[in-house]
């Protein structure tokens, strides 16, 4: 009924009450013992050492892949290239030491002598061509690194990114642990502030609903007293809840006097079938242009009326029926003739079994049916010109 007044308090008040449980969630899960907290923080360490010590680069895996494929065809390739790799380019000994010494002296060499020249020009040459020798070899000692790499993957994310990301959230929790006593007094000041707002957006959201609670309340009692329900009183309880919801702290319920002297109390434990109708309809009446309930159905709401009361359930199912499909079971001529459409509903007896049919009315047979509730077994003329009357009363009045 408040909708369209109480949409952004209502959306406010459910973002703060997904808030403050997050913040207390996360506060209750912080309650830990020194002693665990000392072994967390040094087993997040070592992780994020592990990690650091790698030093990865982006794309490395998908490179080191590659060059890995180029040596599956043996190890024993690895291992050749691997030592050929130590002959001609690591340490003093070496092919690239020897032949750095050679250009050394060479180069002086050079200055005075065009063949000492032109041999330091070769040597110069061959030195350029170890370099690049030694640069291709070196794509071969890749098989520690993935396996490095690998191992990573399994135990901290399945892509280099996802490892950078673990570890950054595990740098996170270490700097919260390293300082935890501020961490957690900084935690409890954004639950209490969260509570605040949550507490503030609750209550505005409260008093909208009173306001137009006691709006609805008139509109719903004078539909009632509309159905004969002449001293009847209808209120909207308010209570709090025990706690927070997405949808505030009210508790709220429809109570109900059907008699004088009577109690107000919880119309679920008042009122009778037909009344229940009554009191529904009346309610779906108000809501008629809000509720979003596609179908309703009323049977035994003729129970104990006739007359002017009769007519009047009839003209606000009238009124309900412009948005909503209305499905009424009646054996009352004032609400039958008011429907858009009419059904029968036959049981037939036969010599085996007993069968239930439905089927709609034409406009004379609408009539007929009509006249048959109003004269009982004789329908004479008369009747049928009042029944016709009827469903044209009814049509003006829709």
């Amino acid at each position: 009924f408040a909708g369209d007044y109480i949409a952004e308090v209502k959306k406010d008040t459910a973002d703060a009450y997904h808030q403050y449980k997050a913040c207390e969630k996360e506060l209750k899960e912080s309650v830990s013992e020194e002693g665990e907290r000392a072994k967390e923080l040094s087993f997040l360490q070592f992780e994020v050492s592990e990690i650091l010590d790698a030093d990865l680069k982006p794309g490395e895996d998908e490179e080191l892949e590659t060059l890995y494929r180029r040596m599956s065809n043996g190890k024993k390739i690895a291992d050749q290239t691997a030592e050929a790799y130590r002959y001609t380019s690591e340490g003093e000994g070496s092919a690239s030491d020897g032949l750095s010494r050679a250009i050394r002296m060479m180069a002086d060499a050079a200055q005075y002598d065009e063949r000492a020249e032109e041999l330091y020009g070769q040597l110069v040459e061959v030195d350029s061509l170890l370099n690049d020798f030694n640069r291709e070899l070196s794509d071969y000692e890749t098989e520690k690194r993935l396996n490095e790499i690998n191992h990573l993957k399994t135990k901290y994310g399945s892509t280099l990114e996802e490892i950078a990301t673990y570890c950054r959230k595990q740098e996170e929790r270490i700097r919260i642990l390293e300082d935890y006593d501020q961490y957690v007094l900084g935690l409890k000041e954004r639950c209490r502030q969260a509570e605040e707002k949550l507490l503030t957006s609750s209550k505005a959201l409260s008093l909208i609903r009173k306001e137009q609670a006691k709006i609805l309340e008139q509109a719903i009692t004078e539909g009632l007293k509309d159905l004969n329900f002449a001293d009847v009183r209808f209120q909207i309880s308010f209570q709090e809840t025990a706690g927070y919801t997405a949808d505030g702290m009210d508790d709220v319920e429809f109570l109900i006097s059907m008699n004088p002297g009577q109690p107000l109390r919880p119309l679920a434990n008042v009122a009778s079938g037909g009344e229940l109708s009554r009191i529904m309809l009346a309610i779906k009446t108000v809501m008629a242009d809000r509720d979003e309930v596609e179908t309703l159905i009323f049977d035994e709401i003729d129970v104990g009326i006739s007359g002017r009361t009769a007519q009047k359930v009839s003209e606000k199912m009238a009124v309900i029926g412009r948005k909503h499909q209305v499905i009424c079971i009646t054996h009352l001529a004032q609400i039958a003739a008011m429907a858009d459409c009419h059904y029968l509903i036959e049981k037939t007896a036969g010599f085996s079994d007993t069968k239930t049919t439905i089927r709609q009315l034409g406009e004379e047979e609408s009539v007929m049916e009509l006249a048959r509730i109003l004269g009982g077994a004789k329908i004479t003329e008369t009747v049928i010109e009042n029944a016709k009357e009827m469903k044209e009363l009814a049509k003006h009045t829709k």
